[in-house]
């Protein structure tokens, strides 16, 4: 059995593990969701949330993760909570396999975008989008570039693969992130999107909107996969789990605010108003590029290739640590090496993933209880999967573990504080599962 790898620097660490949190879903999602619930009254519920339920959601996970030092189907000890972490590896398998479609999608536009192919009217770009999802060869070809992108990092371990990629993606990411800002809010009229997103409309403020906020601060940080949990099993003993639990949702949601930052002043600036979903980012946005930047048709060309580099970065990280977690589980479960465990992941994800795209188009046929096989992998893991997941891991940590065991990892073994343990304990055992419960619940249209 070969040395398992490990994190060699505090930097990889939060890099590497805000790259997992950091995903298209910032680029989006969020904007939308604040700028559908009252803006900045959004961003304050959403805050409240990721204190109250995100970190501590996290912190269940490092603290399994970095106890077990091993897969997470070891982090859960015996059955049948065992079974957990086998779900938890399961449900991030198959959202790799589905969301390497969408990020295939995203090399397409980065290709296009240099060849000078997205330029049009409304119309065109619309029909851009539906031409290219329905052909039968090109989305899965690019599912599999994508894939084997990945492969190709996860293959040379944590430290010279997760870890050294983290640390070159996710600065660029931040570049290409404020370079789009900088020009978006160089627009005329681009206030308007400014205001948007930050002026404050109570009245919006509802139900919905804590449901809102509660959803998007539980997927937004990757709760429920057992990436989290296979990521700090290469964690030191040394690491402060708190801080970096805090740190790594500061990254996270700074993200998905400078996203917003980004869409909306431009967005408004051409009076588009922004839809979300995959309409947004591979249909309105490329209009709204080229209407923005008519007079600077150089610039605007420049503009479409970086947004769909960032998007492609955005998922290449995520999808990493979708990557790793199956690999880790296959390599110490089966005894294998490291490589042939990759090697054995990406030929199914592979699979998953060409299935996938072509249920959306050259196959419809390819459907369970009666959705398009894409669909059925999203709904299952969204509104399933990665709740039960998160819930479960809550009331592990919570009622399971021994109070000596959450405190020693909490603590790093007696060297930090511990004045929070009493306040995260308390969120583990009720807040956490309260709130994941609601989650659940409003999925399912019950509340």
């Amino acid at each position: 059995m070969e040395h398992r790898g490990a994190f060699a620097s505090r930097m990889g660490i939060i890099l590497a593990t805000a790259g997992s949190a950091v995903g298209l879903g910032n680029i989006w999602r969020f904007p939308y969701e604040a700028g559908q619930n009252g803006g900045a009254a959004f961003i304050l519920v959403y805050l409240c949330c990721i204190v109250a339920l995100g970190v501590p959601a996290m912190l269940c996970e490092f603290i399994l993760g970095r106890r077990a030092q091993a897969n997470a189907s070891r982090a859960y000890g015996a059955w049948p909570w065992k079974g957990v972490g086998y779900m938890g590896v399961f449900t991030g398998f198959i959202i790799m396999g589905f969301y390497s479609v969408v990020a295939g999608w995203t090399v397409q536009y980065v290709v296009a975008s240099l060849v000078g192919h997205l330029h049009g009217d409304a119309e065109f770009f619309k029909q851009y989008f539906a031409d290219f999802t329905s052909h039968p060869v090109k989305p899965v070809l690019w599912t599999v570039f994508f894939l084997i992108v990945t492969h190709l990092v996860v293959i040379r371990g944590v430290q010279h693969g997760i870890e050294r990629a983290s640390k070159i993606m996710m600065p660029v990411l931040f570049v290409l992130l404020l370079l789009l800002i900088v020009c978006s809010l160089l627009l005329p009229g681009s206030w308007a999107g400014v205001e948007f997103l930050f002026k404050p409309d109570f009245s919006k403020i509802n139900s919905t909107t804590f449901f809102d906020a509660l959803g998007q601060t539980f997927f937004s940080l990757s709760a429920g996969m057992a990436c989290l949990v296979t990521y700090s099993s290469y964690f030191g003993k040394q690491v402060n789990l708190t801080r970096s639990a805090f740190q790594i949702a500061a990254i996270d949601t700074l993200v998905a605010i400078l996203s917003g930052l980004m869409i909306f002043p431009a967005a408004f600036s051409v009076g588009v108003n922004p839809d979300s979903g995959p309409s947004l980012i591979f249909i309105t946005l490329p209009n709204v590029f080229q209407q923005a930047f008519s007079a600077m048709p150089v610039v605007g060309y420049i503009i479409s290739i970086v947004f769909y580099l960032l998007l492609l970065l955005a998922a290449l990280t995520s999808i990493i640590s979708m990557h790793e977690t199956p690999t880790a589980f296959v390599s110490e479960e089966f005894r294998v090496g490291r490589k042939w465990a990759a090697r054995l992941v990406t030929v199914c994800a592979i699979v998953v993933g060409a299935l996938c795209s072509l249920s959306l188009n050259a196959l419809p046929q390819l459907r369970l209880f009666g959705m398009q096989l894409f669909d059925f992998f999203d709904y299952l893991s969204a509104n399933i999967l990665l709740t039960a997941g998160g819930f479960l891991t809550s009331i592990y940590v919570g009622w399971v573990l021994s109070k000596k065991d959450v405190f020693d990892e909490i603590t790093s073994g007696g060297t930090l504080g511990g004045r929070f343990f009493h306040v995260f304990l308390f969120a583990a055992r009720f807040i956490c599962p309260l709130g994941i419960l609601i989650i659940f619940l409003h999925q399912l249209h019950i509340i």
